[in-house]
């Protein structure tokens, strides 16, 4: 067998596969950009933190009647909640004892299982996520691994900052990362990863 030969054997299944890699960021970047239906009334509400914005979209849900309870997975152990109502311009009062700091998740798969935990407690069946739209596809996969039975209502946000050249620039690095994190949920290898740094035993 000629080198010209080995060589084409293994392009081909390398253009193949660059090929397939294309096709599914391209429908990746379709579901995440096409548009979702505001969520009905829900059981309870889970906001997984990485950005202020998807906290503060929460908060006013809850203050809005929109649901019971709020859990903000991954909140970081010196937060809050008065200083999460300070950011969104809301009184904390009205939101004491309806608001739920989790402090174990360490990724979206913990994520996943601090609210899980918190389900389990509240006796709650369906859920509004509040996630940024380029992490709800991971969020949804993880969720639905673990709540069986509950109805989940995807809240997309739109972090500031991904418009004009530099925006879109910094928006494709970002769905390109969370594409290949996509594909490892997916496959159930995120499963691996230990997730949480505390038991969701402990979450209040």
């Amino acid at each position: 067998m000629t080198t010209r030969r080995r060589l084409l054997q293994l392009a081909a299944p390398l253009a193949l596969a660059l090929v397939a890699w294309c096709l599914g960021f391209a429908w990746f970047v379709h579901l995440i950009h096409r548009p979702y239906e505001p969520p009905p009334r829900a059981d309870g509400i889970v906001a997984l933190t990485g950005g202020a914005d998807r906290i503060q979209t929460a908060l006013r849900l809850l203050e809005e009647g929109r649901a019971a309870r709020l859990l903000v997975s991954g909140a970081g152990t010196g937060v809050d909640l008065a200083d999460l109502a300070h950011l969104s311009g809301l009184h904390a009062a009205p939101l004491v004892g309806r608001v739920t700091l989790g402090h174990a998740a360490t990724s979206t798969r913990g994520n996943a299982l601090e609210t899980a935990a918190w389900v389990g407690r509240y006796d709650i069946h369906s859920l509004i996520v509040v996630t940024a739209f380029y992490h709800m596809p991971r969020a949804l996969t993880e969720l639905h691994r673990v709540l069986a039975g509950v109805a989940l209502y995807p809240l997309p946000v739109r972090p500031p900052g991904l418009t004009g050249r530099d925006g879109r620039t910094l928006a494709l690095r970002l769905e390109v990362d969370e594409f290949t994190k996509f594909l490892v949920a997916r496959s159930g290898f995120s499963m691996f990863s230990p997730g949480l740094a505390t038991p969701p035993a402990r979450i209040p």
